[in-house]
């Protein structure tokens, strides 16, 4: 069965090189976190994944705990008793004493199991319940990328957003400063300045929300991470990498093998065929081999009980083979049957599934992607607007009105566009989960 393969690279902005990725990451500080550090702290330290890594570690324990019934079972069992009162018997017409005050005994046993179908149902699914174990690692790591993925870029985005409003600010604190020197020299009114203010108080405002939104959303990328909540986080990124990034063959079409679930499924099939023959081979005797050696001592003087010992030993072979057990057997084969068939009908449910998820998500991307694009244009426009119509301000041909007016357009346009940018990248991670190709770096 072919597995996921995961790499981080296919997953966009913030990546660096092997070379980097190889970095030990501190434990408890990372003032400056790529998207594939983030990732990497995760998959070693979020709550889930050191869960399932556990759990993978007990279901291994648990699969040698099954074989070792093949091995040779060895037991020691020994006992010391007196009676109190000697037991009787009765022997032609007469009550007669038998036995010793006192015995003592110590018996070696071995046993074998020839053929055993539990033991049997355990050698030959082990393997596939180990891959199983390995298959819900890989589905709760898919689920740790997904999830750091996407609040990294929305932490990303709230940090672009307040950046914009940092230049824009200086932009407005500059146009105040000019409208009130053309106030006080007479050339023009009030209004001009009075209107600075108010869109200089409105964008601190924005940007007062953005830093207090950035703390939530820091404290959500730290929850994802399993990073302690007491330590510095922050994280970077490289525009230009995130724009190459951003977008995403979109012929590429979906293979249900990639898909995690699918796999699941598939190794729960074949552990209900393992079932199915268990239960066909409960008409099968059960078969194992035996021997003991007993240390065995009698004498009524108590001082002298291990003064001489009367051994006995055998070897032997034992056959069970349950007849009639009112049609258990066959009712328990028809139930693996019906279950492996179940099974068959969550096959084509999932298949379905698979195809909407992609159709949506591919859906999504192209609709995210064109309105990044789209918007990429407008903000290279509004710049344009923008610069233009401040420098004529400056020259006396345009009202003070037109460079607000200018100046909002292009604060809109540039939020438009990271907005639209992170979207557009978060999106493709579900594409990229729905395809089966999302990736970690450390497979």
């Amino acid at each position: 069965m072919k597995r996921v393969i995961y790499l981080t690279a296919m997953l966009g902005a913030g990546l660096i090189s092997t070379s980097s990725s190889a970095q030990q990451v501190s434990d408890s500080v990372m003032p400056k976190a790529s998207l594939q550090d983030c990732i990497q702290y995760a998959l070693t330290h979020q709550p889930v994944m050191k869960q399932t890594l556990l759990d993978q570690e007990i279901t291994e324990h648990t699969i040698k705990s099954k074989l070792a019934d093949w091995y040779p079972q060895l037991n020691l069992a020994a006992g010391l008793n007196h009676y109190l009162k000697l037991q009787t018997s009765y022997f032609n017409g007469a009550a007669i004493t038998t036995g010793v005050a006192n015995t003592s005994s110590a018996a070696f046993t071995v046993t074998q199991n020839i053929f055993n179908r539990d033991v049997l149902l355990a050698s030959k699914t082990a393997k596939v319940v180990r891959q199983q174990a390995a298959q819900n690692t890989t589905s709760n790591q898919i689920d740790v990328v997904s999830n750091v993925s996407k609040a990294y870029y929305d932490m990303l985005l709230t940090k672009a957003q307040v950046a914009v409003l940092d230049e824009d600010i200086v932009r407005l604190e500059r146009s105040l400063k000019d409208a009130y020197n053309q106030y006080q020299s007479g050339i023009v009114d009030k209004t001009d300045y009075k209107r600075a203010t108010i869109s200089l108080n409105n964008a601190k405002a924005q940007k007062k929300t953005g830093e207090e939104s950035l703390k939530a959303k820091n404290a959500l990328l730290k929850q994802y991470m399993g990073f302690p909540a007491d330590s510095a986080l922050d994280v970077r990124y490289d525009t230009i990498q995130m724009v190459q990034s951003v977008q995403l063959d979109t012929n590429t079409t979906v293979t249900y093998q990639n898909r995690i679930e699918y796999q699941l499924l598939q190794t729960q099939r074949s552990l209900l065929e393992a079932e199915l023959k268990y239960n066909k081979w409960s008409y099968l005797p059960t078969v194992s081999a035996s021997g003991s050696y007993t240390f065995a001592y009698f004498n009524k003087d108590f001082g002298k009980l291990y003064n001489n010992n009367y051994p006995n030993s055998l070897v032997g072979l034992t056959v069970s083979l349950p007849i009639f057990q009112g049609f258990k057997r066959t009712h328990n084969i028809k139930i693996a049957e019906l279950n492996l068939k179940r099974t068959d009908w969550d096959v084509e449910a999932l298949k379905q599934q698979i195809n909407t998820q992609y159709t949506q998500a591919m859906a999504s991307y192209k609709s995210n992607l064109n309105e990044y694009f789209i918007l990429r244009e407008n903000m290279d426009l509004a710049k344009e607007v923008y610069n233009l119509i401040d420098l004529q301000y400056r020259e006396g041909i345009k009202t003070y009105l037109e460079v607000i007016t200018a100046q909002t357009d292009l604060r809109s346009a540039e939020l438009n566009y990271y907005n639209a940018m992170f979207t557009v990248l978060s999106s493709k991670i579900d594409l990229q989960v729905a395809l089966g190709t999302i990736t970690t770096s450390n497979q």
